[in-house]
């Protein structure tokens, strides 16, 4: 699944973290905002974001 979000939203680098709260995906996050379909907004980064 991570690398078929890679390929829809390959700003954000699903493939490399695979989803964990990586430095970059949460740079990533503030940079580019959450995706409502796959983030968790109860998620407190995804929360800041």
């Amino acid at each position: 699944q991570m690398i078929a979000l890679d390929k829809q939203y390959p700003e954000y680098g699903f493939a490399q973290h695979k989803g964990y709260g990586t430095k970059a995906h949460l740079e990533a996050l503030k940079t580019h905002g959450a995706i409502e379909q796959q983030h968790r907004f109860s998620f407190a980064p995804v929360k800041r974001a």
